[in-house]
């Protein structure tokens, strides 16, 4: 039953997603800056991937008059959530339907005897542009409070290859955080509230890390004697980070020294993987 919105009321967006929504809240809120306007609120509906749900968001929006907003990459979905946005009422935009089929046509190179070929690049393609988004927004513990979305969470001292491997592991489709451990801070409490199964803390040898920092501080132009760079400075984070460790002994600890950033995501994946059969069972 549809209710007669006050002028005053903001009006709302509603964003419906078979994966996160979080690149159509972007470019949404993106939009949403050209206007003058505190009136517009947006929900997010991520991993809508059943009809029922479907058609409960739609006569949702149509009760509260919303806009619906949708990358709904299965094409059948995509058709019944503008079909019953149709007979509701309801306007839609598919940010992802209408740009594939207009590249479709400008690229003149989608074969027709695989039409569901082009969704499933798709769901691939955004489900990465989606990781490597989350990979930036909660690079150095910006967002703790988003760990709880994360698919793993890395935790290390400074230049323990955090940041190289969050982005790595984003480019295969995994939505990563990094906590950094810095001696005398406690490590933000959201840290120890998410699952725990996730969780991967790297380690490097004291000799090692001083030598990248030490070029490190070369970079940037700074003394080599900063306290940053210094073995004994060093030695003392090492140990904070360890003490953290060993209280925590569910977290498995990578030693990153002298390995490559696709050898380290490789031993974590397979302790990821090996993780996940054995909960399963």
């Amino acid at each position: 039953m549809s209710h007669h919105r006050d002028s005053a009321e903001p009006r709302k967006i509603f964003i419906v997603s078979d994966a996160t929504g979080d690149t159509a809240e972007t470019v949404v809120k993106a939009a949403l800056m050209q206007f003058d306007t505190q009136g517009a609120t947006i929900e997010l509906f991520p991993r809508v991937r059943r009809e029922s749900q479907i058609e409960e968001i739609v006569e949702r929006a149509a009760d509260e008059e919303a806009l619906i907003v949708h990358t709904t990459v299965t094409a059948a979905h995509r058709e019944k959530l503008h079909d019953l946005c149709s007979e509701a009422g309801v306007d839609d935009v598919d940010l992802i339907g209408t740009l594939m089929a207009k590249l479709t046509t400008f690229l003149d190179l989608m074969p027709k005897a695989q039409p569901g070929r082009v969704h499933t690049v798709n769901d691939e393609y955004f489900r990465r542009i989606e990781a490597v988004e989350f990979a930036v927004k909660n690079d150095d513990g910006q967002h703790p409070r988003s760990l709880d979305k994360s698919d793993i969470v890395l935790v290390g001292i400074s230049r323990t290859s955090k940041t190289p491997l969050s982005t790595y592991l984003a480019q295969r489709g995994y939505k990563v955080a990094n906590i950094p451990i810095v001696m005398g801070i406690e490590p933000p409490e959201e840290l120890f509230r998410v699952d725990q199964r996730k969780i991967f803390a790297l380690s490097i040898k004291a000799e090692a890390l001083f030598q990248i920092r030490q070029a490190r501080l070369r970079q940037l132009g700074m003394p080599a004697d900063t306290s940053y760079g210094m073995h004994d400075h060093i030695t003392e984070e090492l140990q904070y980070a360890e003490t953290i460790f060993k209280a925590n002994p569910q977290w498995p600890v990578l030693d990153v020294t002298n390995k490559a950033i696709e050898e380290i995501a490789a031993t974590l994946l397979n302790i990821k993987q090996q993780r996940e059969t054995t909960t399963e069972i």
